[in-house]
């Protein structure tokens, strides 16, 4: 059996979620793992951990699910090995934060949420100096940049900031060590939920030491 990930479009009405895995289940396929990554206007962005009995039955189940009204999947890769739980990740990649002595934690943070998030850079940054403390990965941006637009959303209405920022970036401040943290890929596109779990992953970690 293969394994797969597909990020999904479901209209947010009753059954639509059902129709969907009919349609996985009419290929062979057997969804072994849901995860509602965002909602709203009407529609859900769920991840669905999918086996299929061959890899050539992938064109197939993307067509299959188009069938279902409304529905289209956003994105559709190969997992190797084992898919963490989203909820138990978050708080492992905390633990060894923690854990570990303070010298390493920025380090060990950014390269967690690099790991945890498959992004292609993460940038710790420091909001006195405007200069990278941690940079990782080549696309990172400018530490300037990026400040520049943490502090561009600060205008916004409270808990709207990261509803504003692109599919392709989050960030998360930390005001108690000047520093803000941002990351970033191009796909798949972040989604609300990955947007929270690095705000809190922010909150948590400014309350320790660095």
């Amino acid at each position: 059996m293969e394994t797969y990930v597909v990020r999904v479009w479901v209209p947010d009405r009753p059954g639509a979620l059902g129709q969907v895995a009919s349609r996985i289940g009419s290929v062979g396929g057997d969804v072994v793992g849901i995860d509602i990554l965002e909602r709203g206007a009407g529609k859900a962005i769920d991840e669905l951990v999918v086996t299929l009995p061959s890899s050539d039955l992938v064109g197939l189940l993307v067509t299959e699910i188009g069938q279902v009204d409304d529905a289209a999947v956003e994105e559709i890769h190969h997992l190797h090995g084992s898919l963490p739980e989203p909820g138990t990740a978050v708080l492992e990649l905390v633990a060894r934060v923690i854990e570990s002595v303070p010298a390493d934690r920025m380090s060990l943070l950014c390269g967690g949420v690099r790991d945890l998030f498959t992004a292609e850079w993460v940038s710790l940054v420091d909001l006195d100096g405007r200069t990278a403390v941690v940079s990782l990965g080549e696309r990172a941006p400018a530490p300037a940049w990026l400040i520049a637009f943490a502090e561009g959303s600060r205008h916004l209405p409270a808990g709207s900031q990261q509803a504003a920022t692109p599919t392709e970036l989050t960030w998360a401040e930390l005001p108690m060590h000047r520093v803000l943290l941002g990351m970033g890929r191009s796909k798949p596109a972040l989604r609300a939920r990955e947007h929270r779990q690095v705000a809190l992953l922010g909150r948590i970690v400014d309350a320790i030491e660095l």
